[in-house]
């Protein structure tokens, strides 16, 4: 069994080269961080809007507690303003991703491209038209984002806990935000090993969790800090496709054109014995 934290650290390690690689191509670096400045000035004023108003949406949440005691009051609508603003920030997060990469589609996947040659043994394009590609990939970026509005809720719904819930809410958020933005983010170098569907990712990602997690927590919090995330998010796409190498060992082949490629665990899988993952 794999060592858990050297796990978390290896997917960090996925992240760091992604830096290194694109480092090295400054052209390519700053043309992915152009989508990513445009979202960022649209998600930031959000973002401030969200905080400036932040008491009285505490306040318009909590129209119950008018008439307790201050201390008690203030320690509700406290916990409300930290859930409100975990969920508020793991969607907005998410949804950064998934709008950056349909503004930026064709530099990711040029990025894509890159890092795979540069690593070798590049498994290349996805035969499919790009019409098809590009319905497919809104289609499950809406699949996601109505996920993290769930998962949002779930944060919202933890603050309310006394003192757990401070600390539990934001924990909670990074961890699950930090999956759903990977699930996003590796689609393509997915997409390019001809695991098209979510579920084939997340089949992937179940086999290795902790290393997922130490790209993905990592990732989920630079992106939320304004700014910086134009920087960060061409080196994490880039640190995707050298997570998707880590899970997905060989770039599988279809044993019958007319079927599905094989997943963890199915013949021609990862797995040479065939068992079955859950």
């Amino acid at each position: 069994m794999a060592n858990p934290v050297r796990e978390f650290l290896g997917g960090v390690g996925a992240l760091l080269r992604g830096f290194t690689l694109l480092l090295r191509k400054p052209r390519l670096f700053l043309l992915g961080a152009l989508p990513a400045l445009i979202t960022s000035l649209l998600f930031l004023a959000l973002f401030v809007l969200l905080v400036v108003n932040l008491t009285d949406l505490a306040d318009w949440a909590t129209p119950f507690a008018d008439g307790w005691d201050p201390v008690w009051r203030g320690l509700l609508r406290g916990a409300v303003s930290v859930g409100l603003l975990a969920g508020s920030l793991l969607l907005m997060v998410v949804a950064f991703t998934t709008v950056t990469l349909t503004l930026g589609g064709p530099i990711y996947d040029k990025v894509t491209e890159l890092v795979e040659k540069e690593l070798g043994d590049d498994p290349g394009e996805l035969d499919e038209s790009l019409m098809t590609s590009m319905w497919r990939a809104v289609r499950q970026s809406l699949a996601v984002v109505a996920v993290s509005l769930l998962v949002t809720v779930f944060v919202f719904a933890i603050g309310f806990i006394p003192l757990v819930g401070q600390v539990a809410g934001p924990a909670l958020a990074a961890v699950l935000g930090g999956w759903l933005l990977a699930v996003e983010l590796l689609a393509s170098a997915f997409d390019r090993r001809r695991l098209t569907t979510i579920r084939e990712r997340r089949r992937y990602m179940g086999t290795r969790r902790a290393r997922v997690l130490g790209y993905a927590v990592p990732t989920y919090f630079l992106l939320a800090i304004p700014f910086v995330a134009i920087v960060v998010f061409p080196a994490a796409t880039a640190g995707a496709v050298i997570l998707a190498r880590d899970l997905v060992p060989a770039a599988p082949h279809r044993t019958d054109p007319a079927g599905p490629p094989p997943g963890p665990g199915a013949p021609g899988g990862p797995f040479p014995d065939g068992r079955h993952q859950a």
